[in-house]
C-alpha cells in the first residue's frame, strides 16, 4: 500500500513540476507499479485495451478527416457566422453547443469531433485555440451530467441503485443538476480562462509555412489569369487519340497542366476524381477535362480546331461557383531554385527534359523579378533561375534529393499535408452521423467503440485521407499514453486496499456531523480521488460507499450517488482524472498548473454549489 502511494505521489510531483512529459511520466508510474509486483504485467498494460483508449485513437483519425476534408472550417464558418468577432459571443456559444452535444454523444467523443472545430473557429476569430479547448473539455463534462448515457459515472449509479432495489433513474433524471453545472461552470469559467488562458501564445505560428502556399504561387505566377479549363464532348473527333498525337505545344503554344476524370456530383463514397499528369501517351476520352494555359486566342483556336468546350474558369467539377481556379488534390506545384552547379544551366526547358525524368511540368520561370509564361520550351535555363513547376506531391518531394541542380523552396511534404480534400467533406459528415446516432440510440446493436473503429475504418477506405500513413498522424499518441498508462493506478488502488481505506475514513469523519456533512464528505472523497484515477473507476469504487452510507444513516441515497456521479464527473484540476482534460492538453500546450489555476477553483466553487443544491433536487 505505502509503496502505490509513494509511486502516485511521485508522478503527481512530476506532473506538477512539468520538466517531464505527462505521457513518459505515466509510463514510469506504470513500469514502477510492474517492478514492485503491485500488478500483473496483464493488469498493467490492460490501460491500452481499455474500449476509452481504443476509442480515443479512432476519434482522433475522425477528428483528423473533419480538418483534412475543410470540414471542421465549413462548421467553424457558421459558428463564427453567429460569434461574429466578439470573444464572449464565442466563448458562450462555444460552451453551450458542446453542452448540449457532450449530453448526447460521450465526452470523450464530443471533445475529439469539436476540437478540430473549436481550432478553427479560433484561427478564424484571431484568439488562440487555448483560450477555447479547456473550456471545450470542461463543457463536455458538465453536458454529460444532462442524460444517463452522458459520462460513465452516471450509469454507475444507476445501476447501483437497480441493485438496491430502488427505482432506476430515467434519462433525463440527471437534467436538473446538469443545468445547474453548466450554468455555474459557465459563469465562473468565462473570467477564469480569460485571466489564466488568454494570453497563450502559439509560439510555432510564425515558424510553419516558411514556403509560399500553392494559393500563394498561382497568384503570384498570374496562372489564373492564363489558366483553361476544356472538357471533351461526347461526341467529339479527338476521343481516342493521344495527347502526343495532337501535340498542342507544337500547334498551338498550349501547355497542357494535367487531365481530371470523373464526376464528384456522383458516388460520392468513391473517390472519383483523378488527377493526372499529361503525358504523351494519355487517350483522351469522353468527359475528360484538360486545364491548360497559354494565351487566350491561342486556346480559343484550339477549342474551333478541336471542338473542345470552353468552360468557365472559375468553375471547377468539384463545387461551381466557388471562385477556384485550380485544386490540389493529389498534384501540387512547387519553386525550384537552380543552383550555380546545376547541370541543367544553359539548357533550354524542353532539353532539360522535366517531364521525361521528373513527370513533371514547368509552368513559369521567375528571373531577376520578371515572370515568363509563355513559349517556355525554348528559353534557356539560367543561374539563379526559379522554375515553378508542377506534378505529384510525391514527384515534388524526390526534387529535394537533386540538391546539386536545385533547392526546392518551401517544405512540399507539409503543403501536401495542408491541402483540404473538399470534395470528400460530405463523406465525413455523413459517416460522422451515422458514428453519432449508433453511440446514442439504444435500437442500434452497435457498441460504441465498435461505432468509432468503423467510422474510422470507413473514413480510411473511402479516401478520406490522402493515404492510410496521414491517418496515422492524426492520432495524438502523447494524450493515448498518458491515459493508458495512468488506468493501471486505479488497480494498483483497489487491489491494496488504498482506495477503500480513504474513502472509509472520509466517509466516517464526516457522517457524524448529519446527512448534509456525510454527502460533503463523499462529494469530497470522490473529487479528490477523481484527480489522481479516473472518474469511472472512483464511481465504482464509492458508490457502494455512499449507498451504504446512505443505508446506515436511514436516509435516501439518491442525493449521496448523486454527489459521487457529479464529484467524479466535475474534476478539471487534474489533466488526466477525465479523458477530455487529456485530449486538449497537447492542443492547447498546457502544463499541470495551467488545470490547477483553472481547474480547481472552478472544482471547488462547483462542490460547494452542488452540495447546496443536491437536498434540493432529491430530499434525504
Amino acid at each position: 500500500m505505502y509503496i502505490t502511494i509513494a509511486i502516485l505521489i511521485i508522478a503527481t510531483i512530476f506532473f506538477v513540476n512539468g520538466k517531464i512529459r505527462a505521457d513518459v511520466v505515466s509510463l514510469c508510474a506504470m513500469l514502477a507499479l510492474m517492478l514492485f509486483q503491485i500488478v500483473t504485467p496483464e493488469e498493467a498494460l490492460s490501460g491500452f485495451s481499455n474500449p476509452v483508449v481504443v476509442m480515443m485513437i479512432g476519434l482522433f483519425v475522425v477528428g483528423g478527416a473533419i480538418f483534412q476534408t475543410g470540414l471542421a472550417k465549413s462548421i467553424s464558418t457558421r459558428i463564427l457566422g453567429l460569434a461574429g468577432t466578439s470573444e464572449t459571443r464565442l466563448f458562450f456559444l462555444v460552451m453551450i453547443v458542446t453542452s448540449c452535444f457532450g449530453a448526447f454523444v460521450s465526452n470523450t467523443g464530443t471533445v475529439a469531433v469539436m476540437l478540430p472545430i473549436i481550432v478553427s473557429l479560433a484561427a478564424g476569430a484571431n484568439m488562440s485555440p487555448s483560450r477555447l479547448l479547456m473550456p471545450l473539455a470542461f463543457a463536455s463534462s458538465m453536458g454529460g451530467m444532462l442524460t444517463l448515457l452522458g459520462t460513465p459515472p452516471n450509469l454507475i449509479i444507476s445501476d447501483t441503485l437497480e441493485k438496491a432495489g430502488r427505482p432506476a433513474l430515467q434519462f433525463f433524471s440527471f437534467a436538473p443538476s446538469g443545468i445547474v453545472c453548466i450554468v455555474v461552470g459557465t459563469l465562473v469559467l468565462w473570467p477564469l480562462s480569460k485571466w489564466f488562458l488568454s494570453k497563450r501564445v502559439e509560439q510555432t505560428d510564425s515558424k510553419k509555412g516558411r514556403g509560399k502556399t500553392p494559393g500563394q504561387l498561382i497568384a503570384e505566377y498570374g496562372l489564373a489569369d492564363n489558366l483553361f479549363r476544356l472538357r471533351v464532348p461526347s461526341k467529339a473527333a479527338i476521343i481516342g487519340k493521344t495527347i502526343a498525337q495532337l501535340d498542342l505545344r507544337n500547334n498551338y503554344a498550349v501547355n497542357i497542366l494535367e487531365v481530371r476524370r470523373g464526376d464528384a456530383k456522383h458516388h460520392r463514397f468513391l473517390k472519383t476524381i483523378t488527377q493526372h499528369m499529361a503525358s504523351g501517351q494519355m487517350t483522351l476520352e469522353k468527359g475528360d477535362i484538360l486545364y491548360v494555359t497559354g494565351r487566350i486566342s491561342a486556346v480559343n483556336a484550339m477549342v474551333d480546331d478541336l471542338s473542345f468546350e470552353l468552360l468557365n474558369e472559375h468553375e471547377t467539377e468539384v463545387a461551381i461557383g466557388q471562385g477556384k481556379a485550380m485544386d490540389f488534390y493529389d498534384i501540387g506545384i512547387a519553386e525550384l531554385l537552380i543552383m550555380p552547379t546545376s547541370s541543367f544551366i544553359n539548357k533550354n526547358i524542353k532539353e532539360a527534359g522535366f517531364r521525361d525524368k521528373f513527370s513533371l511540368n514547368v509552368l513559369g520561370i521567375r528571373r531577376k523579378g520578371e515572370y515568363i509564361l509563355h513559349e517556355l520550351g525554348e528559353e534557356n535555363i539560367h543561374d539563379g533561375d526559379v522554375l515553378l513547376v508542377q506534378g505529384t506531391w510525391e514527384n515534388i518531394t524526390r526534387l529535394t534529393k537533386e540538391s546539386i541542380n536545385w533547392i526546392v523552396l518551401g517544405q512540399p511534404q507539409n503543403d501536401a499535408a495542408g491541402v483540404t480534400l473538399e470534395y470528400k467533406a460530405p463523406v465525413v459528415a455523413a459517416i460522422m452521423i451515422a458514428m453519432i446516432a449508433a453511440m446514442v440510440f439504444d435500437f442500434i446493436p452497435v457498441a460504441p467503440v465498435t461505432a468509432v473503429i468503423t467510422a474510422a475504418l470507413m473514413l480510411v477506405l473511402t479516401g478520406c485521407f490522402r493515404n492510410v500513413s496521414a491517418a496515422y498522424k492524426t492520432i495524438n499518441w502523447e494524450s493515448i499514453m498518458l491515459i493508458g498508462g495512468m488506468m493501471p493506478m486505479s488497480i494498483a488502488l483497489e487491489k491494496t486496499g488504498t482506495s477503500h481505506l480513504i474513502s472509509e475514513a472520509l466517509v466516517g469523519t464526516f457522517g457524524q456531523y448529519g446527512p448534509m456533512a456525510l454527502m460533503a464528505g463523499i462529494y469530497m472523497a470522490t473529487s479528490l480521488m477523481t484527480m489522481f484515477i479516473s472518474n469511472t473507476a472512483t464511481a465504482v469504487l464509492l458508490a457502494p460507499i455512499a449507498l451504504q452510507s446512505a443505508s446506515q444513516m436511514s436516509v435516501a441515497p439518491e442525493p449521496f450517488l448523486f454527489a459521487v456521479s457529479i464529484g467524479a464527473s466535475m474534476c478539471f484540476a487534474s489533466p488526466f482524472s477525465t479523458p477530455p482534460n487529456a485530449l486538449v492538453m497537447p492542443a492547447g500546450q498546457y502544463t499541470f498548473m495551467d488545470y490547477i489555476k483553472v481547474g480547481l477553483p472552478l472544482q471547488i466553487i462547483m462542490g460547494i454549489v452542488m452540495v447546496l443544491i443536491l437536498p434540493l433536487l432529491f430530499p434525504f
